[in-house]
């Protein structure tokens, strides 16, 4: 073979590898990522409220009723793209939003909340990111749907659209009523 090739060879491999790695990343998204918490129990947390530091929510509050945990910040640019769909969609779903407030300024966050609008019942603050570590949190924004027994049903890695709205959530809140949780 002749030597000069061998660039031409070589430029061919790592644009067949970088063609196929952009064509998997397409079809294959991170929202897809199985959790191991799913069909299991929330792990525990007991965070202080974004707007009152002094007081606290635990999951042990939340026992009994169904709830969507959905992990955003102000930082997160994709929590932008979620945000209006959580302020149009969320009280159809019928269930409580938790806000998980994840590695941000609470002041930030407060601010983020008030330009944009408040679609949580309560808001929940962990700046260090020690309970999003138990969750399996990869960043912002991620939701979880916890049935009434505290039994992650569903996770989201991503933003929330009124797809995943209409053909993961509602669906899933409907069964979850039909079986009690």
């Amino acid at each position: 073979m002749n030597s000069r090739y061998v660039p031409l060879i070589g430029f061919a491999l790592v644009a067949g590898l970088l063609g196929f790695g952009i064509h998997y990343m397409r079809n294959n998204s991170m929202n897809e990522v199985p959790s191991p918490l799913i069909g299991k129990p929330a792990p525990a947390f007991d965070l202080p409220l974004l707007d009152q530091p002094d007081k606290r929510l635990s999951n042990a509050d939340l026992s009994g009723k169904p709830y969507l945990l959905n992990v955003f910040a102000s930082w997160c640019f994709a929590c932008r793209d979620e945000h209006p769909v959580l302020m149009a969609e969320g009280k159809a779903l019928g269930i409580p939003i938790i806000g998980f407030n994840y590695k941000d300024e609470p002041d930030d966050a407060k601010r983020w909340l008030s330009q944009f609008g408040d679609p949580y019942s309560v808001v929940i603050a962990d700046r260090e990111g020690r309970v999003a570590i138990d969750f399996g949190v990869y960043g912002a924004p991620e939701s979880f749907l916890v049935d009434g027994k505290g039994i992650i049903r569903y996770k989201r890695i991503g933003a929330i659209t009124p797809e995943i709205v209409a053909f993961e959530l509602k669906p899933r809140l409907a069964a979850m009523k039909e079986e009690g949780s």
